[in-house]
């Protein structure tokens, strides 16, 4: 046959196949094994198996349309399935032509099966036509599962089973008929018709399983399973009864329903969006299709695309919130502007019912039955469809009641009330009922502090119920609920039936130990039979909630006449609707969230996959792969060790260990309800949990799991109210209940009672630490200290309220705290920690105003402690606390290093008693202006490290200043790092002799206020040069010694600068006046070039710039009163001195300023002449040696005769002037004057000492 032709195979085994050829005939391929096992050397044989009998009558007798190879296709197949001898095969032929061949290829059996039952007609459907409902002469040529063969009831029987399907019938979708063969030879047995609830359905497949046949058939897109007993005659056939198995009664989103859905509060895509999620109502590729789909339809859209469609998302749930409804907008009218808001809801509700509609026609497909098979021992018939895999399960007592009331079936008289009240329920309608649901639910999920009549009066009164019944429906019901004769006999009927189980399960009592650890292990149960088991539940819970919500509407009918009912009855009508609203709830929740199909199966491709798509180029190619979709109760079965899963004793086990079903009383809430919020809680399903507790009263145990629901969801201020008040139940004043007691041990830990309230208060306090809460956890660590029994050792309790305290910023409290433990090793240990955290979170105000009575050496110690050790660049800075701390208590200088070299120091230093105070701020900051110093490594940093080091030198100074000038020093101890700095300092005072003080004392250092007057000097000096010329950094500038700095600051004209740094470091500030007074020269000779230049910035200060006069007159003015602030007796005039050479230097032709000859004419007279005379100045030196006679000769008459002859004039001096007059030939005129008057002035003043000395004689 052609390679591409489309074939129908059947497999027997590895051995044996079986290939239907277009002309009717088979073609039969056997292995031949060469050895036991197949290998690759095994042959295949091929045997052509044609379309004649033995005898060849059959093939002789042609009739119409059988010759054709149409008519001759064979559409079904089989054999009898292994390990059996038989090697016959069995096929039908369009044309309904059943035959049997051999395995020599003979047919063995052929006949030509009816179209329609024998003895019967095709029945009409109403409207149809005949040519519509004419028999088919052929079969459809899809290949169909119309034969199976399976073994007799004797042991060398075979039977085989065919089934012809009359699909256009309206009373029967086929019939079928069962042979029997005792070796080659058939003979038909039995004919027998499908039921009538298979007209129109589509057979998809049957098994024949213990002489019981098993249908799947296809009735309208659903699944449905029959099943009958056969008998192999016809008389025991025909009393055999159809049995008919359905899925139960599953919600649609149909639109009524979702209309439904909206008469709720809530929003609306909430509530659509929940309802597609719930498990069990699309499989996840429908979910993924769907969205799909609806995503390109919005893409296609004009004009761009919502941001939505672009997004990547991690799962199917995240993507269906996100992009259904994207393409809404809310619109505005255009004559009002008014915002359309009843139009925007009404085209979201248009989008999510558009896409829910897309769910349900790709759900449809997928439900679409495939095949019928049987599973383990356990799991019994199967039904495989599309996407889903059914087991044959019997439903209990309370789905067997619902699908009777749903399918309006007789019932069992003891039921008559529930037909009664379902009946009611019908006539009210859905809206009604769920208004009615909704008052239920919101009177149930508050306490009830009332009678149970009043408060269902109320509700019912509250909603209106009875503007819902009319007057008909009154009279019905009364008549009906007449005919009763014991309501409360069927009321409780009907709570058995909701709160039923099967009276086969067992609860295992362990009354031996021993007996207990030599049992077995219970086997895991697969995930395919919890799957199984959570669908069943679902189901039942369904249909007990149903029927619990038809009972409480009974009592909404009966508002006015329940005062007159059994309070414990209507408790019980109340709490069951509880537990099977609570059951139904969680059954409706999904475990967890859909994998993206998106995304490759398990997160990605292996590496072989990835390099396939890039070989092909077929990178975007998607490969939709699922993870398992289950629901919570599939979650919590996980976690059932149940050894029970049979079905329906499995699922019934689950809902008793729930124990949802078991409450008699509203007010009470069980161990088990309580242990199913638990567990809830510890899955990590929150929500659901939450939910569940807002059914139950607010009992201890149902205190202590809201509480740690509250607690993990953030929430706790309300865990820690609720927690407080809960540990009033323990200890003596405890009144717990015997059900309270065992509810709240069964979610404790250790299932145990705890013994106190300070037990209680610990293991809060541990909660809110693990969900770190320090807040709480310190609160309820203080309730526990306030708790503890006497003698209990509460230390590590204290020590935790004052780190909790400490972390809150809570000081005052952590200092309290701190004072009032009565540890005092934890005070000394805890105090550090509250410093620090003070310190680093910039709270010194608050920390200086503790008084620390009695911990003051503590505080001093870890502040130094950090000041030696932390980094002083960083914040906090340590050593300014330390100062704060030292100032504030009076302290100005340290006296724990002067304590302790106190006794190695001599009486002159001991000259008061403040020596030996605590701590003091001038040496704190000097410390931290030293390590500053020492940081200064990184010429980066030098600018800021020189301020704060400036600042330190300030601060220190300031508070030396403030003791008395006589005791203004501190003691430091001499180190290594202190004599081995990286840069020289000023060698300081260290005068104590070593035999001064004993032996293993350290060295010490005194420190005076004008030493560290002079570092800050030095140091301020340096950081204004490098601040002008950064360049001094790379080339030096930090080694420069006072001289050369003070001579930098003179060439940069930083003359007052420069001036009072040599003052306070005292330095000569020669080369200074020098360079000064060559500035003042330059601005005489040409000022305003010297005014052009940045040199002249010393001019322009605020005080030079008032001055009058001009550039060259302020000049000599600021150089003058730098000499008489600088220069005196204490400096022998040597800068005026030195100003003068100067002057001469530049230009001798000059003279000099008046104010500077007369000061050195008056100071220094004999250096004023010698230079005059160095400098070739005759005149000068005449005129300056004539002014020292005159003023030598006014003293003289002013001096008693016998002590005038003391008066003395430099002679030589003069004699030296007067020689030089005489050799110089070129005296001007003045100077020959001069030296006349000069030697005049001499002989008179020689007369006149002769005349007083002779006088004196």
């Amino acid at each position: 046959m052609p390679r591409d032709t489309d074939a129908l195979v059947h497999v027997h085994d590895i051995h044996f196949a079986v290939i239907a050829l277009p002309d009717g005939s088979l073609l039969r391929v056997d292995s031949n094994l060469i050895g036991q096992f197949p290998s690759t050397a095994d042959h295949w044989t091929e045997t052509r198996l044609g379309a004649r009998t033995l005898s060849g009558l059959s093939y002789l007798l042609s009739s119409k349309g059988i010759g054709s190879s149409e008519s001759s296709q064979v559409v079904a197949m089989t054999s009898f399935p292994p390990p059996t001898t038989s090697g016959t095969v069995y096929a039908l032929s369009r044309d309904r032509t059943f035959r049997s061949f051999t395995p020599s290829g003979a047919v063995s059996y052929s006949t030509t099966l009816p179209a329609v039952p024998p003895g019967k007609l095709v029945t009409l459907d109403p409207g149809s036509t005949q040519a519509s409902t004419k028999p088919s002469v052929l079969l459809p040529p899809d290949p169909q599962k119309l034969i199976r063969a399976f073994p007799g009831p004797t042991t060398n029987t075979l039977c085989v089973l065919v089934f012809i399907p009359t699909e256009s019938s309206s009373t029967s979708g086929g019939f079928f008929h069962l042979f029997s063969s005792a070796g080659t030879a058939l003979r038909p047995l039995v004919t027998f018709e499908a039921p009538k609830t298979t007209g129109h359905a589509h057979l998809a497949d049957f098994i024949v399983q213990d002489a019981t046949l098993y249908t799947l058939w296809d009735k309208e897109g659903q699944s449905m399973v029959q099943e009958i007993e056969l008998a192999f005659d016809e008389s025991s056939m025909a009393e055999q009864q159809w049995q008919t198995a359905y899925y139960p009664s599953e919600i649609e989103l149909a639109p009524a329903y979702l209309d439904e859905l909206l008469l709720a509060a809530g929003s609306l895509t909430d509530k659509f969006f929940e309802a597609i999620m719930r498990p069990g109502m699309f499989s996840p590729l429908t979910l993924q299709i769907a969205i799909d789909q609806y995503t390109d339809s919005c893409r296609s859209l004009p004009g761009p695309a919502p941001p939505q469609l672009l997004a990547a998302y991690t799962n199917v749930a995240e993507q269906i919130a996100a992009v259904v409804g994207c393409t809404v907008r809310l619109t505005r009218d255009p004559h009002t502007g008014a915002a359309q808001h009843t139009k925007y809801w009404n085209a979201l509700k248009r989008d999510w019912e558009g896409f829910i509609a897309r769910c349900r026609e790709v759900e449809r497909s997928a439900r679409w039955p495939l095949a019928i098979g049987l599973g383990g021992e356990k799991d019994g018939v199967l039904v495989i469809e599309r996407e889903r895999v059914a087991t044959l399960v019997p439903g209990d007592f309370a789905l067997q009641l619902h699908k009777d009331l749903e399918r309006e079936s007789e019932i069992n008289s003891q039921y008559e009330l529930l037909d009664l009240i379902w009946k009611l329920r019908e006539k009210l309608g859905p809206r009604t009922m769920r208004k009615l649901e909704d008052q239920l639910v919101m009177m149930l999920q508050q306490e009830l502090s009332f009678a149970f009549a009043d408060v269902v009066s109320d509700s019912a009164a509250r909603m209106h119920y009875r503007d819902y019944v009319d007057e008909g429906l009154e009279s019905w019901v009364t008549m009906r609920l007449s005919a009763i004769r014991n309501v409360d006999a069927g009321i409780r009927a009907i709570m058995d039936s909701i709160g039923g189980y099967d009276q086969t399960i067992v609860k295992p009592e362990q009354t031996e130990p021993d007996l207990a650890e030599s049992r077995p292990p219970v086997p895991a149960v697969s995930a395919w039979r919890r799957a199984s088991i959570a669908s069943y539940v679902t189901a039942s819970v369904e249909a007990r909630y149903e029927l619990a919500l038809s009972l409480a509407g009974l009592l909404y009918y009966l508002a006015d006449d329940l005062h007159t009912w059994d309070p414990t009855l209507l408790g019980e009508i109340l709490v069951v609707f509880r537990g099977a609203a609570m059951l139904r709830y969680i059954t409706r929740q999904p475990a967890g969230d859909i994998v993206s199909p998106s995304l490759l199966a398990d997160g990605a491709g292996n590496d072989d996959d990835v390099v396939l798509r890039m070989r092909n180029m077929h990178v975007s190619a998607r490969r939709y792969g699922f993870k398992p979709t289950f629901s919570l109760v599939h979650r919590l079965l996980a976690q059932d060790s149940s050894p029970v899963y049979e079905l329906p004793q499995a699922a019934h086990v689950f809902l008793d260990a729930t124990g949802l079903l078991q409450s008699v009383i509203p007010s009470h809430a069980t161990k088990l309800e309580v242990q199913v919020c638990e567990t809830l809680r510890l899955l990590g399903y929150h929500e659901v949990a939450r939910e569940m507790l807002s059914w139950l009263p607010r009992t201890p145990g149902v205190t202590y799991v809201q509480g740690r629901l509250w607690l993990e969801e953030g929430r706790l201020d309300d865990a820690a109210t609720v927690m407080e008040c809960l540990a009033g139940s323990f200890g003596s004043r405890g009144a717990l209940s015997d059900e309270d007691s065992e509810a709240l041990a069964a979610v404790l830990p250790g299932a145990e009672l705890f013994g106190t309230e300070f037990d209680c208060y610990l293991h809060t306090a541990g909660l809110f630490k693990t969900a770190s809460d320090t807040l709480h956890e310190v609160s309820f660590t203080q309730l526990a200290i306030s708790a503890a029994p006497p003698g209990t050792d509460t230390a590590s309790l204290w020590h935790g309220v004052i780190r909790g305290l400490t972390d809150l910023g809570l000081y005052e409290d952590a200092y309290a705290s701190l004072v009032s433990t009565p540890y005092e090793k934890l005070k000394r240990e805890c105090i550090s920690q509250l410093i620090y955290r003070m310190c680093e979170e910039d709270a010194v105000k608050r920390l200086m105003s503790f008084n620390f009575a009695g911990l003051a050496d503590e505080v001093e110690d870890a502040l130094a402690f950090k000041v030696r050790n932390a980094d002083p660049r960083i914040r906090p800075f340590y050593s300014r606390i330390l100062y704060t701390w030292y100032i504030s208590r009076g302290d100005y200088r340290n006296g724990e290093s002067t304590r302790n070299i106190a006794g190695k120091l001599p009486a002159r230093y001991l000259c008061s008693s403040r020596f030996v105070f605590r701590v003091a701020a001038a040496l704190t900051m000097y410390q931290r202006a030293r390590k500053l110093g020492a940081l200064i490594g990184d010429l980066s940093d030098f600018v800021s490290l020189t301020e704060l080091q400036l600042e330190a030198y300030v601060v220190g100074m300031n508070a030396l200043a403030l003791i008395d000038q006589k005791n203004a020093w501190i003691v430091l101890p001499v180190t290594g790092e202190t004599e081995h700095e990286p840069r020289k300092r000023r060698k300081l005072s260290r005068n104590v002799p070593e035999n001064r003080y004993s032996a293993g004392k350290r060295d010490a250092e005194i420190v005076h206020l004008s030493d560290m007057q002079y570092e800050y000097t030095l140091l301020s000096a340096r950081l204004e040069l490098i601040g002008r010329d950064p360049t001094l950094l790379s080339a030096g500038g930090l080694t420069l010694s006072p001289p050369s700095i003070i001579m930098r600051l003179a060439q940069n004209n930083l003359f007052s600068v420069a001036m009072a740094t040599a003052r306070c470091l005292k330095e000569d500030m020669t080369d200074l006046f020098g360079h000064l007074t060559r500035q003042c020269l330059r601005l005489a000779r040409n000022p305003d070039a010297v005014v052009a230049e940045d040199t002249s910035d010393w001019l322009l200060t605020d005080k030079v710039s008032s001055w009058p006069g001009t550039p060259t007159d302020r000049g000599w003015r600021f150089l003058r009163q730098a000499l008489e602030r600088h220069d005196g007796s204490e400096t022998d005039f040597r800068y005026s001195k030195v100003t003068l050479e100067t002057i001469l230097e530049y230009d001798r032709a000059s003279p000099p300023p008046p104010w500077l000859v007369h000061t050195l004419e008056t100071q220094h007279p004999e250096y004023l002449i010698r230079t005059c005379l160095r400098y070739d100045n005759l005149d000068s030196a005449l005129d300056h040696v004539l002014a020292l006679m005159r003023r030598s000769d006014a003293r003289l008459a002013q001096e008693l005769p016998k002590t005038s002859a003391a008066t003395w004039l430099p002679y030589t001096l003069i004699d030296q002037v007067l020689l030089a007059a005489d050799s110089q030939e070129d005296l001007s005129s003045r100077g020959k004057v001069l030296q006349k008057e000069l030697r005049s002035e001499i002989t008179s003043r020689i007369k006149r000492v002769q005349k007083f000395s002779q006088a004196a004689r």
